[in-house]
């Protein structure tokens, strides 16, 4: 028995010893070696990817942010852009309406005397001026040839006159006094003028001051 184990265990050592087995022990430490590193090389490749991904993401966040700011930049440039058009163009609409209405307080203080000389000229008896009375016609004469003048002044300066007479009373143009029965005339024009009225570059200066007919 004692003589069968020491003939196992020197088998045992032989076969230990046998070139065959020396040859596949390192193939052996190879296969868990790369065993090893290629569990190790997988964890970093996933560590990898996870911080690519993570890093797309942060990029694709950062411009979406981005474009939404370029955005909202373009639209505030181009509200910015209309406002100075409407600016400018409230502007420009202000200089001309300047140019245009700027003597409307002068013309409204030339209209008095434009009043005064229409009623002085009306106020002369026609028969009373002839070349029996010079100095009367002569007079006449030079108020006809002022109001003349200073009618053609307003038309210069873009001023009408307004005489409704016979007209559809306007409110936007006249100013009614009184309303009456008249025969002749038809319910809803103006009857009579009291005072005639003016207009400047087509904007009422002074309405006139009309009497209008009403139905009976």
């Amino acid at each position: 028995m004692a003589s069968w184990c020491v003939r196992a265990v020197r088998q045992s050592c032989s076969l230990l010893a046998s070139p065959a087995v020396i040859r596949a022990s390192p193939r052996l430490l190879c296969t868990a070696t790369q065993q090893k590193s290629g569990a190790g090389s997988s964890e970093e490749a996933e560590a990898e990817k996870s911080e690519q991904s993570a890093a797309d993401k942060a990029l694709n966040e950062a411009k979406t942010q981005l474009e939404e700011q370029v955005k909202d930049m373009t639209e505030k440039y181009k509200r910015a852009l209309a406002d100075t058009e409407n600016l400018r163009t409230r502007t420009q609409k202000m200089i001309e309406d300047a140019k245009l209405y700027g003597i409307q307080g002068f013309c409204k203080d030339l209209l008095e005397v434009a009043d005064i000389l229409e009623k002085a000229t009306e106020s002369v008896p026609k028969e009373e001026v002839t070349s029996q009375n010079p100095h009367l016609k002569n007079l006449y004469d030079g108020l006809v040839m002022t109001e003349v003048q200073i009618q053609k002044v307003f038309t210069k300066h873009g001023l009408s006159r307004l005489n409704p007479d016979g007209e559809k009373f306007d409110p936007y143009e006249h100013e009614a006094l009184f309303h009456a029965p008249m025969e002749g005339k038809e319910p809803g024009t103006v009857a009579v003028v009291t005072k005639v009225g003016y207009k400047l570059h087509g904007r009422t200066l002074r309405p006139a001051l009309v009497g209008v007919a009403k139905a009976p």
